[in-house]
């Protein structure tokens, strides 16, 4: 379960498959398809849907449904607030890197699930092969520091320092925007569930 955050309430899980888990860090496969939940408006608006003052008043509940996105190879590292997404195209040739600034993730184990829990922390940064990058949803967090009561980043001088960080991996094409894990290939064997087990909406760890 790859569960997000706002401070205690749950907001958004996916399921996943464990791909490894050494030094390097939790490797998740998160195929398109897979059952996931998101907190959604009364009338089934998202977060990104209305302008941040309008959705700290709505009334909200967490919303079951499925990925719709692309498959998604997943790296949470042992150590830093980010995780980094690797992203292909429907031919399966690696497009790009996706850096997400987060909370650093918590790993837990109940009942026979297992999962980890982080915050998003808004701002991000995409990576083409060729390793040029830009900024994403600058604005974003723009938006939602001016709610210093509602929002969840308290240091957005933190976050964008430890974007900046992972930039100098990217423009020294280090690990891991060394190449590594592009050719990737899920095991051809792994089933996708076809709903959240019991328990995806345990407290956060």
């Amino acid at each position: 379960m790859h569960r997000s955050f706002t401070t205690k309430r749950l907001v958004f899980v996916r399921t996943g498959h464990v791909i490894d888990h050494d030094e390097r860090g939790l490797r998740l496969w998160i195929p398109h398809g897979c059952p996931m939940a998101v907190e959604l408006s009364a009338d089934g608006r998202g977060l990104r849907d209305m302008p941040f003052a309008e959705w700290v008043r709505q009334p909200t509940v967490m919303t079951t449904s499925i990925w719709r996105g692309p498959n998604i190879f997943m790296l949470i590292p042992t150590r830093g607030a980010h995780s980094v997404w690797w992203f292909w195209d429907w031919q399966g040739r690696f497009v790009r890197w996706y850096i997400n600034l987060e909370e650093p993730a918590v790993a837990w184990r109940r009942d026979g699930l297992v999962g980890v829990d982080t915050t998003d922390h808004d701002l991000d940064v995409w990576v083409t092969p060729a390793r040029t990058w830009e900024w994403k949803d600058e604005h974003e967090l723009a938006e939602r520091l001016a709610f210093p009561e509602h929002y969840w980043v308290s240091d957005p001088n933190a976050v964008r320092a430890e974007g900046e960080r992972l930039l100098r991996l990217v423009e020294s094409g280090a690990f891991p925007f060394d190449g590594t894990w592009t050719d990737f290939q899920p095991d051809p064997s792994w089933q996708t569930p076809t709903s959240l087990p019991p328990g995806w909406d345990r407290p956060r760890a």
